[in-house]
């Protein structure tokens, strides 16, 4: 059994092009990765633009959100981050998901529809609380 977390993009990033993992600036998005890192077998991030990335990916800076995307849009970007994600996924696996509700919304359904155990041990927390919370859980 693989545990895989999916990080959210953030809208601070690096002015120049470099790997996922090291693109992203802001304190939660570094936060979630260290969590990531220290709990889970694997991890990617959920990007608006992207769908799927692998953490060495190597990626330009870009302005697009999922906050800002029309329902039916953000509904394909789940379909597409499914099926980028799904042939990565095994029997038992289970999910961690650091994101928001709009990386969640469709793409949390699609992955219990197929029976995998999802977590999200943030939901319902504000910036600050999420941040208190993973500084508590990595070392």
């Amino acid at each position: 059994m693989t545990t895989i977390a999916l990080i959210a993009c953030a809208a601070s990033k690096l002015s120049h092009r470099a790997p996922a993992a090291d693109l992203y600036t802001s304190q939660l998005f570094r936060k979630s990765q260290a969590f990531a890192r220290q709990t889970c077998n694997r991890w990617f991030i959920l990007s608006a633009k992207h769908y799927l990335l692998r953490p060495e990916e190597i990626v330009a800076p870009y302005n697009k959100t999922l906050n800002t995307m029309l329902r039916a849009s953000r509904e394909t970007w789940a379909g597409e981050v499914f099926a980028q994600l799904h042939p990565s996924l095994h029997s038992g696996d289970r999910i961690t998901m650091l994101a928001g509700n709009r990386y969640r919304e469709f793409l949390l359904p699609l992955l219990q529809r197929e029976g995998y155990a999802v977590q999200v041990p943030l939901e319902g927390m504000r910036i600050g609380e999420q941040l208190q919370w993973l500084k508590r859980h990595t070392s």
